[in-house]
């Protein structure tokens, strides 16, 4: 199994930046993919970013130029940087993490972005 802890979230102005964090509890070298997904209010869970194997990187079209997904391999940990945040990006952030066939979750960070 793998356990995803969040950390990171809060109330930023529009145009600010945040940086989401995610520890895997295991090394994420036998990760197959993780990254980052968000729900807002009454919409459906959409991916935000992620990394797979090989270091191949998938963006949401409304986050590109905008956020970064990077990783440090020694702390088995996935980081989601938010820059020129916008209001549409408030959402509940949750890490992902796909491992042997499974998908898992994190419990999920707030994102609120004011404008």
């Amino acid at each position: 199994q793998v356990q995803l802890v969040e950390s990171g979230g809060g109330l930023v102005q529009s145009g600010g930046s945040l940086r989401l964090s995610c520890a895997a509890s295991r090394s994420i070298f036998t990760i197959y993919a993780m990254g980052w997904y968000r729900q807002a209010p009454g919409k459906q869970r959409e991916l935000v970013a992620v990394m797979s194997s090989g270091s191949q990187l998938n963006y949401a079209d409304s986050v590109k130029g905008r956020f970064t997904i990077s990783r440090d391999n020694a702390r088995n940990t996935v980081y989601l940087q938010m820059n020129s945040l916008k209001p549409e990006d408030t959402a509940v952030y949750y890490c992902y993490a796909r491992w042997a066939d499974y998908d898992y979750w994190g419990q999920g960070t707030q994102v609120t972005v004011s404008s």
